[in-house]
Formats: C-alpha cells, sequence, structure tokens
C-alpha cells in the first residue's frame, strides 16, 4: 500500500548551509508522527519539503505516492506554522483565515459557496473560536492563534497535516485540546507530522516518532524512541534532565 508520506535520502541545502541529508521516513495513513529534536535540527525543513515548498538537491518526497505539489494543489495538505512565520498585523479576521482552508474547494475565483460557510462554520466550533470570529487575527492570544489555524486545517478537509511546534506558547489547556483534537482527526484517517521538542507532549499525542537531527536519525514506537540512550543521539550536547 502506498504509504501517506514517504521520503527517501532527501537533502537540501540552503547556500551553504546542510540542513538535511540522507533522510528517509515513512508514514503511513491515519498515524500521527512526531518529528523530534532540537531547534535546528531540521523538523521544519523536513515538513517544508513535505509541504513542497523546498527544492532539494537530491532525494524523492511523495505524498500518497505523488509529488507534494499536486496534493497542495488538490488542497490535500494542510500547514500549521509557527507563530514566528505569520504575520500578525494583516487585517484579516479569524472567519478570514479559517476561510483560507477552503480555496482548494472553490473555484478559479474562490467564491464561497454554501458547504464553504458551513465548514468554516464548524471548523470555529470544533475549536471554540465561534464567538471570535470577527476579531482580527492578530488579537488573538497565543493559544487561540494555534486554535484559529488548526481550525483553517479542519476546514480544509485535508489528508495531510502538518504541525511545526503546535504547542510552543501555549497554556496547558490549549495543549490538551489540541492533543484530543489530533487523536480525533487521525482517528478519522487523516495524517498527522508534527514537530515539537517538548519531549513530555509525545506519548500521548503520536503513534510513533521520527528523530531529527539533520537526517532522520531513527523512526519507531514512541517509548523506544524516548528512552535516554535513543534522545541522547538527537539532543546530543543538551542535557535531558
Amino acid at each position: 500500500m502506498t504509504a501517506a508520506v514517504q521520503v527517501e535520502d532527501l537533502e537540501v541545502r540552503f547556500s551553504d548551509i546542510l540542513a538535511l541529508t540522507g533522510a528517509t521516513l515513512r508514514v503511513e495513513r491515519g498515524r500521527v508522527c512526531g518529528l523530534v529534536g532540537m531547534n535546528g535540527a531540521g523538523k521544519t525543513t523536513l515538513l517544508r519539503s513535505v509541504l513542497g515548498l523546498v527544492r532539494p538537491v537530491s532525494g524523492v518526497v511523495h505524498v500518497d505516492g505523488a509529488p507534494p505539489a499536486k496534493a497542495r494543489r488538490a488542497g490535500g495538505i494542510a500547514y500549521v506554522p509557527q507563530s514566528e512565520d505569520v504575520d500578525w498585523d494583516f487585517p484579516l479576521s479569524v472567519q478570514d483565515v479559517v476561510a483560507t482552508g477552503r480555496f482548494a474547494h472553490q473555484g478559479v475565483l474562490r467564491r464561497p459557496r454554501e458547504g464553504d460557510r458551513e465548514a468554516v462554520e464548524a471548523a470555529l466550533a470544533r475549536v471554540g473560536l465561534t464567538a471570535l470570529a470577527d476579531r482580527q487575527i492578530g488579537a488573538l492570544s497565543g493559544g487561540q492563534r494555534k486554535r484559529a489555524f488548526a481550525a483553517r486545517a479542519i476546514a480544509q478537509e485535508a489528508n495531510l497535516l502538518l504541525l511545526d511546534e503546535p504547542f510552543a506558547g501555549v497554556d496547558t489547556g490549549t495543549q490538551e485540546d489540541l492533543t484530543a483534537l489530533i487523536r480525533e482527526l487521525a482517528a478519522a484517517g487523516a495524517t498527522v507530522l508534527v514537530s515539537t521538542h517538548d519531549l513530555d507532549t509525545v506519548p500521548a499525542l503520536c503513534d510513533e516518532v521520527a528523530l531529527v537531527a539533520g537526517t532522520v536519525l531513527d523512526q519507531g514506537e514512541p517509548a523506544a524512541m524516548l528512552e535516554p540512550h535513543s534522545l541522547a543521539r538527537a539532543f546530543a550536547g543538551r542535557s535531558l534532565a
């Protein structure tokens, strides 16, 4: 069976900086795979490669057996970026942001239909942001912003969700709610790649873990990947106490 995500021997460079080399990853449908490693380990680069926004030097990336660009154009990939990658001053409401998840379902003129409006309303309700639908996106708290982009992913009805540090800067309640939401989406058949360096979130969230440190060092069940001798490889030079 074709994997939801297949990365083989991927090498990515930015000018003279080698971001990833020899990275190989396979994730089956309906699984939540955590990308675990230090800041700067290449987790975001790997996510953006799967999204098709990074041109590799060599290697292959497939989403459902096809190049990522095909799945992205069809709305099959939803991406929740890190907070610092978003222009929070842009004059869009929460509802506007969530509605962008429907673009792939609309025509060239992107005229929303009743089904689009219903999908946006349902997504906002699912993350508890209905009352804030008209608020400017930058006026939200950190946790509310994460919920808004999660709602956009839900409205998009994508088969693959890419989440880059979704728990950074959020409170415990939001973290628990997002974890439950991700598990629900996976149970419904979505595949999820989520990058994190917060090890406490991994056991409840992930079906499997890939250790990232300039490549994919290893991939397996969370219990095995979170053993001290495994983590030492990904967090070399950093205390795990």
